[in-house]
């Protein structure tokens, strides 16, 4: 597996880099992102740079992949999507995404994850995108929803978080469900 980058009408998902380090920083050092990531709010450029380096190692052992989100009018690096416990063996990932809130509420998110989505159901060939959430995180919930993800259920205290454990709702997408969708949406239905 190579690392491929994907682009969608306004975005570049691409390959992240220490020269990210300082973008990424500023993202995931904001608690009202880091709130819903199941991280802690990161204190130091370093902590950054590390985050980049456990991306890199999950891509080269196969267990994850991660993009970094680029507007392509601008260059700005906004935030990052990807893959986290993928197991190609079983077919199967967890997605995941974080963007800054300068970009909130401007389709960035579902752009990027419809991509993604493509990329792990098309060229991947993955059977199932599972997803986990903070209960409160209503606006992940719709996105997931937004794309045809069902809830599967409740992992109760799952996420401890400012030394505070927490609840994760669970969403799956299966291969099959996606491609209903992916039909529906060509004959002007949907959303995918």
């Amino acid at each position: 597996m190579w690392f491929k980058e994907l682009e969608t009408e306004r975005l570049r998902l691409i390959e992240i880099g220490h020269h990210h380090a300082e973008s990424l920083f500023e993202i995931l050092s904001k608690d009202e992102v880091t709130k819903y990531d199941g991280i802690e709010s990161l204190t130091r450029v370093e902590d950054a740079r590390r985050l980049i380096d456990s991306f890199k190692s999950a891509y080269i052992n196969k267990r994850g992949l991660r993009w970094g989100v680029i507007l392509k009018d601008s260059g700005k690096f906004i935030g990052t999507v990807g893959l986290n416990q993928l197991s190609l063996a079983n077919k199967r990932a967890e997605i995941g995404y974080e963007i800054h809130p300068e970009y909130w509420r401007n389709h960035f998110t579902s752009e990027a994850v419809k991509e993604v989505l493509r990329y792990c159901f098309e060229e991947l060939g993955l059977n199932r995108i599972a997803a986990l959430t903070f209960k409160d995180n209503i606006a992940s919930r719709n996105l997931l929803k937004k794309f045809g993800f069902k809830e599967e259920g409740s992992l109760r205290s799952y996420l401890f978080i400012r030394d505070q454990p927490h609840d994760a709702l669970v969403f799956s997408l299966i291969s099959t469900e996606y491609s209903q969708l992916r039909q529906q949406s060509s004959q002007g239905s949907n959303r995918l």
